[in-house]
């Protein structure tokens, strides 16, 4: 433990931001790290508890060992901070960007102050990390003469991937879009995380073995039974894409769309290429969903230049502080504001839609709705709070539901795949020898396509822990 009156002498402190008025003008990212001494200082914050809530099953997901690298950044020892991070996490930049930092919700000194800037000190190490040079490839020792495919590359895809091919085997990351990523590459804006990230990080798998072959949809271009050929394991990371619907009066008026059609086309706008994106300028947008996508939704808006933003959630507006339903150390529900929101939106909460009306051209003109209350897990309308507001653009941000069935997904049911109740691959979660497999032999799942939309964090922490099964498989087969 560095200091250990450092909680007591130093307030928690945050990332600078530029001004919302400014950052609107671009897509760039817009957060700073900490300067040297600031994160000295945060470092110091770290209370080194008996039992460190902020990691495992109530906070890091991935298993970050959160006060041993606190304690190196105190000490000014940032290689080892790096080292210690990178021994559990294969892409800090990464969720020290995008993670909701549930180990700050468990941290022990968040009972009686703020806790402490976990997430930013993350950021701070790997991007200093990056500066120095330290990040480099880590190849193998020797190849197991193994092949392995994995259809995805998201978080999870991308981490399953890199531990593999650093334990040696041969690994083939097959993408259906035109570049690396996922969602991290076409669902999440620029100005959250610009993708030079995930550039150098697909630079540094390369050099470690990892190949990847773009633009082949897995179940399409290439049959499950080919692929079962080819390899001898498969690592299913395809995520979870089926949006949620809204099925109401007037839903398929133009000018109605799911937030990842606007969000990726933009995405692809910003990195270049020449594609019609969905323009949000000088219209009332309104965004239908209250949770990360939906925010992306309002901050790309706002840089549009839309002449309103409006956000709505079903769900009524939490309280500003910890509800007592999620007490310490689980992650609270309570009032959130994201940078997007400081930008400029209207927040409503209790809101039902019930329709939309158009104009003779059949182009979306208004949302119609009420005001709701919940009685024994419905939503009944609240007489006398009738609603219709102009929209010239709707977004539905309401997650999403399941995989994709079509494709790989049916080609792999023909071979016995098993899908779970609510539509995801099934697969067990945990750590003993069997786990992550599916019902199809040498078939392996991982992230949301196993366990439905979740955090990236869960991504990269089940594409690791998927690996080490892989692994364990590829090398008992070669023991055998």
């Amino acid at each position: 433990m560095g200091k250990p009156t450092g909680f007591l002498e130093f307030k928690k402190e945050y990332l600078q931001k530029i001004d919302p008025k400014e950052r609107v003008k671009n897509y760039k990212e817009f957060e700073k790290p900490f300067p040297e001494v600031v994160a000295k200082d945060q470092g110091a914050r770290c209370m080194d508890c008996g039992i460190p809530f902020c990691h495992g099953d109530t906070g890091c997901p991935v298993d970050n060992l959160i006060p041993e690298f606190n304690d190196f950044v105190y000490r000014g020892r940032w290689k080892e901070a790096w080292e210690n991070l990178s021994k559990t996490n294969n892409f800090p930049e990464f969720t020290g960007r995008l993670c909701p930092a549930p180990c700050e919700s468990a941290c022990t000194l968040g009972i009686i102050e703020p806790p402490v800037s976990i997430k930013s000190i993350e950021r701070t190490i790997i991007d200093r990390a990056w500066e120095e040079g330290w990040v480099i490839p880590q190849t193998p020792v020797s190849k197991s003469g193994k092949k392995v495919a994995v259809v995805g590359s998201g978080p999870a895809g991308l981490a399953a991937g890199q531990q593999l091919a650093r334990a040696g085997h041969t690994v083939t990351i097959f993408e259906k879009n035109d570049r690396i990523g996922g969602l991290l590459r076409y669902g999440i804006p620029d100005f959250k995380m610009e993708k030079r990230h995930i550039d150098r990080r697909m630079k540094q798998m390369e050099a470690e073995g990892v190949t990847f072959k773009t633009n082949v949809n897995v179940g399409v271009d290439i049959t499950a039974k080919q692929l079962l050929a080819d390899f001898d394991a498969v690592v299913l990371a395809c995520g979870s894409e089926v949006p949620r619907d809204l099925p109401v009066e007037g839903r398929n008026h133009k000018g109605i769309h799911f937030a990842m059609e606007f969000l990726t086309k933009n995405n692809k706008h910003v990195a270049g290429d020449a594609i019609d994106i969905i323009n949000a300028k000088d219209k009332h947008v309104i965004v239908i969903g209250g949770g990360d996508t939906g925010s992306d939704c309002v901050g790309t808006s706002n840089r549009h230049g839309a002449k309103s933003v409006t956000q709505i959630e079903l769900f009524p507006e939490p309280p500003k502080e910890r509800d007592k339903s999620t007490p310490w150390p689980l992650y609270p529900k309570m009032y959130r504001t994201s940078t997007s929101h400081e930008e400029g939106v209207n927040r409503k909460w209790a809101v039902s839609t019930m329709g939309f009306k158009a104009n003779e051209k059949g182009e979306v003109t208004a949302i119609y709705g009420s005001e709701v209350k919940e009685e024994n897990g419905k939503f009944i309308p609240v007489a006398g709070t009738e609603f219709e507001w102009p929209a010239d653009l709707v977004f539905l941000a309401m997650g999403f539901v399941n995989p994709v069935k079509e494709g790989l997904l049916a080609d792999l049911q023909k071979e016995g795949l098993e899908l779970d109740n609510r539509g995801n691959v099934k697969a067990e979660f945990g750590t003993k020898s069997g786990s992550f497999a599916t019902s199809v032999p040498k078939v392996y799942a991982c992230g949301d396509v196993r366990r439905g939309q979740s955090l990236i964090v869960w991504a990269i922490s089940e594409g690791r822990k998927c690996a080490d099964q892989v692994h364990h498989f590829l090398t008992s087969e070669v023991e055998a």
